[in-house]
C-alpha cells in the first residue's frame, strides 16, 4: 500500500518535471551557448567565446536599461510598499465593509498589465492633458510619456498602482497573525499609535515584508508589459528597460546571440539581488 502511494506521487511528478525540463531547462541551456555565439536568430553561427559579454561592459544602450530599470526598481518598490502598508493597516482596522474595500483595491491585480498600460497610455496622453489645459496647467498639458524628464514616473505610477494590491494582502495576512495579546501587553507600557508600529507590528510581520521586497524589486526589474504598451522604450530611449532591450534586439533586432549573454548577466544580477536581500532580512529579523 506504501509502494503504491509511493508510485502515485510519482507518476505525477514525472510529468511536471518532463514540462519544466523541456520549457525551461532546455531553453536556459540553449539561451547560455547561444550567448557565446553571433547567433542572429536565424541560420548559421560561429563561436565567439565572451565577447559578447565583453561588449556588454561598453555598450552605452545597455548600461542605460540597466540604470533606468534599477532606478524605477527602487523608486516603485518603496512607493508600492509605503503605500501598501498604510492600505493594510487601515483595512485591517474595525471599520465598515471591509470586505468591499479590499476587494475593490484588489481589482488591479485581475487586470494584465498589457490592458492597463493601454488604458493610462490614453490617459496619460489625452485625458491629463486635456485637464490640464482646462485648469491652466503647463506641467499637466503634455503628454507625460513624450518627456524624457516625466515618462518614467508615468511608469511607476502605473507599476505601482497595479502591484499594491497584491501587497495589500500580503500585508493584511501578516497583520491578522499579530495576536492581541501582544497589543494589549503594549498599551500597558504605554505604546500607542507610531511606537506601537515600530516596536510591536512591524517587527512582528518583518517576514511578510522581506516577501514583498523581494517579490517586488525581482518584478520591477524584470518590467516589460507597461514598457510594450506605453513607450516603447522612448522618449529617446529613455524608458527602455533591460527585458524590453532584450526582446527588442534580441528577436527583431538581429543581436540574438548579444542579448542572450544579456539576458545571462541580467538573471545571475536578479538571484544576487535576492539572496542579498533575503539574508539581509533574515538578520534583521534576528535582530528584532
Amino acid at each position: 500500500m506504501k509502494n503504491d502511494r509511493k508510485r502515485t506521487f510519482l507518476l505525477i511528478t514525472l510529468p511536471i518535471l518532463a514540462l519544466f525540463i523541456a520549457f525551461n531547462t532546455v531553453p536556459l541551456i540553449r539561451g547560455v551557448i547561444y550567448s557565446f555565439t553571433n547567433f542572429k536568430g536565424f541560420g548559421s553561427y560561429d563561436w565567439l567565446g565572451f565577447q559578447n559579454y565583453l561588449d556588454l561592459f561598453t555598450d552605452s544602450r545597455v548600461g542605460g536599461s540597466y540604470l533606468f530599470t534599477f532606478k524605477l526598481a527602487i523608486v516603485a518598490t518603496i512607493v508600492t510598499n509605503v503605500i501598501s502598508l498604510i492600505l493594510a493597516l487601515g483595512l485591517n482596522s474595525k471599520i465598515r465593509a471591509k470586505s468591499f474595500f479590499r476587494g475593490m483595491y484588489f481589482i488591479p491585480n485581475v487586470l494584465g498589465a498589457l490592458v492597463v498600460g493601454y488604458i493610462f497610455r490614453y490617459l496619460f496622453t489625452y485625458i491629463l492633458p486635456a485637464f490640464g489645459e482646462m485648469i491652466g496647467s503647463e506641467a499637466l498639458s503634455g503628454s507625460m510619456l513624450s518627456n524624457v524628464n516625466t515618462a518614467w514616473i508615468a511608469i511607476v505610477i502605473v507599476c505601482a498602482w497595479q502591484s499594491i494590491a497584491m501587497n495589500t494582502i500580503i500585508y493584511i495576512s501578516g497583520l491578522q497573525t499579530v495576536p492581541e495579546d501582544v497589543y494589549e501587553a503594549g498599551a500597558l507600557d504605554g505604546a500607542t499609535g507610531w511606537k506601537k508600529f515600530r516596536h510591536l507590528t512591524f517587527p512582528l510581520i518583518m517576514p511578510f515584508f522581506t516577501i514583498n521586497m523581494v517579490l517586488c524589486v525581482k518584478n520591477f526589474l524584470m518590467v516589460f508589459d507597461q514598457i510594450m504598451s506605453m513607450t516603447q522604450g522612448g522618449p529617446s530611449q529613455s524608458t527602455e528597460s533591460i527585458s524590453y532591450l532584450i526582446y527588442n534586439n534580441g528577436v527583431s533586432g538581429g543581436q540574438f546571440g548579444f542579448q542572450s549573454a544579456n539576458a545571462v548577466i541580467f538573471f545571475i544580477v536578479i538571484v544576487a539581488i535576492s539572496a542579498a536581500q533575503m539574508s539581509a532580512s533574515s538578520k534583521k529579523e534576528e535582530q528584532l
